[in-house]
């Protein structure tokens, strides 16, 4: 593996940005975190097809990150490369029907553009950190809904194969994830959306938004929910009937507002956040009986 040879050739090669031992604090919501041997921004298809091509041939691990909504990033930092999708993935148009939009365009933008145009079906998606092309891999959503029911179709980059259409109904939409993942990388989403009444519309995205205020703490960092649901049961409701709620290690804490939260009150790192998940998962196996699974994505060496 040579990350200065992949670096040098990189810096040659494509349009976006491409540095050395970047701190991914800056780039993850629970602002923690430390250097990416390399961090690259992919502008174009062309800028996409070259870096992974260099860093294949290179022989350097690759991750793709949007907004960093639900990553843990190790103190350490992480020894491959962070691929970023820059200026040609967030475009965005609605018409006859439907949302096109570059996997790196921000989630909440979309939401927002949604209601400015008068199209209904994204209210789901108030308050829901992060970019498309996240939520696709994910299938992210609430109770009210999962943008796997409304997706006509998805783009995917395969390197060393060109792009690839992928219709909506062929994908295999789970809780909290999609056949997207693994498949290659997500650089752009058809949604199926429907004009609807403006009123009505931003009467949804209040009351989704208040909801979210009232039950997340949103006021400081996080990465979201910590865990996935286990089947027919609630990760917060097991966290807190365990005694978990307001559980402290270094500057990182289970939220009191919600126990499916871990926020960063100041100061906190990685190692912090990492051992509180640990901890939790063994006091409500050893409670309840349950092996609660981490939602979020952990890179580095923990």
């Amino acid at each position: 593996m040579s990350v200065d040879r992949a670096r040098a050739r990189l810096a040659r090669t494509v349009s976006g940005e491409v540095r050395s031992k970047e701190s991914m604090s800056r780039h993850t919501t629970f602002r923690v975190g430390g250097p990416a041997a390399l961090y690259v921004v992919a502008d174009s298809i062309p800028d996409l097809a070259a870096v992974t091509d260099v860093l294949g041939q290179e022989e350097v691990p690759y991750t793709v990150v949007g907004k960093g909504s639900n990553l843990l990033v190790a103190d350490s930092g992480y020894d491959g490369a962070v691929l970023v999708l820059g200026r040609d993935f967030k475009h965005h148009a609605i018409g006859d029907g439907f949302l096109r939009a570059g996997a790196g365009t921000i989630l909440a933008f979309l939401v927002q553009q949604a209601f400015h145009e008068g199209v209904a079906g994204m209210t789901w998606g108030v308050g829901i950190p992060g970019t498309l092309g996240g939520a696709l891999a994910m299938n992210a959503g609430t109770r009210e809904g999962w943008i796997g029911q409304i997706v006509e179709s998805a783009t995917l980059f395969v390197p060393g194969r060109g792009l690839s259409l992928v219709r909506g109904a062929d994908v295999e939409w789970g809780y909290r994830s999609s056949s997207l993942a693994g498949s290659g990388i997500i650089v752009e989403g058809v949604l199926r959306v429907a004009e609807g009444d403006p009123v009505r519309i931003r009467a949804e995205m209040e009351r989704n938004l208040k909801a979210r205020k009232a039950t997340q703490p949103l006021g400081l960092p996080s990465a979201g929910s910590v865990f996935v649901n286990p089947e027919g049961d609630s990760a917060g409701r097991l966290i807190e009937a365990a005694g978990c709620k307001g559980m402290r290690l270094g500057g990182a804490a289970v939220s009191t507002v919600h126990a499916n939260f871990i926020v960063n009150e100041g100061g906190a790192t990685a190692a912090d956040v990492a051992g509180l998940i640990r901890k939790i998962r063994m006091t409500v196996r050893d409670t309840h009986g349950v092996e609660l699974k981490p939602e979020i994505r952990f890179l580095g060496t923990f």
